[in-house]
């Protein structure tokens, strides 16, 4: 089943497809540009250049994946919206993956104590996105990637305090990369965005059982920074 993979949890406006089959899961096309401030320009040309990487059309498509989040109000809205209504105008099932479980899987299975089963369940990486305002969105895996913690938000300085509780060795992720000096962890150069591969995989499963569509709830973890006023000052006394 050829399947559309949407993020834009991050700078990264991402738009990939993937065939999932009972024998696993394969990257036909990608395409990812990085741009903090051009998600809604961006993702449906990445969308039409996937598609045309590998010669389909909208209606070949059977099921829809889309990043979750967590990640800053707008960019994410974009990919989720972009995914809901091409759902409903296809009348494909959509399906929604934590972002950051994107970047965590795939550093966990390259981590070396994935080859070991007793190592992977002690080895713990950090995937951190950039949230703005100074502080990171972050979760941790474990070698077989497993989230063990997260998703969260919060300053650098706290999630490194977090990290060496739960004795983390590695971090990945542009977030990671970023507060580098405040984490104090070693960082892995690669994913730095969430990889469709990925997200198409941690959704295969259900593809597979051709399981209900579901709504795409984002995962915003805290308050917008605009809100609604609670009043109106007075112009005249």
């Amino acid at each position: 089943m050829l399947v559309l993979v949407v993020d834009s949890s991050t700078p990264a406006v991402t738009a990939a497809l993937a065939d999932v089959s009972a024998d696993g899961v394969v990257l036909r096309a990608s395409r990812c540009t990085v741009d903090a401030r051009a998600h809604g320009e961006l993702l449906a040309p990445q969308v039409d250049a996937a598609l045309a990487d590998v010669g389909a059309r909208p209606a070949d498509l059977g099921a829809i994946v889309a990043g979750l989040g967590p990640g800053p109000f707008t960019g994410l809205r974009v990919g989720l919206v972009t995914a809901a209504t091409m759902g409903q105008v296809l009348g494909v099932p959509t399906y929604g993956v934590c972002s950051l479980d994107g970047l965590g899987q795939p550093a966990a299975a390259s981590h070396p104590a994935a080859a070991g089963h007793s190592a992977a369940a002690g080895e713990l990486v950090l995937a951190a996105s950039d949230a703005r305002r100074r502080e990171v969105y972050w979760a941790v895996y474990d070698g077989a990637g497993q989230r063990v913690a997260g998703p969260d938000v919060a300053a650098p300085a706290v999630v490194a305090e977090r990290a060496r509780d739960l004795a983390v060795t590695v971090a990945v992720g542009d977030g990671a990369q970023r507060y580098a000096d405040v984490l104090g962890l070693p960082l892995r150069a690669e994913p730095r965005y969430p990889d469709p591969l990925a997200l198409a995989r941690l959704a295969a499963e259900r593809i597979r059982a051709g399981a209900p569509g579901e709504a795409l709830t984002p995962l915003y973890l805290r308050r917008p920074d605009a809100v609604a006023a609670t009043g109106h000052k007075p112009v005249l006394r």
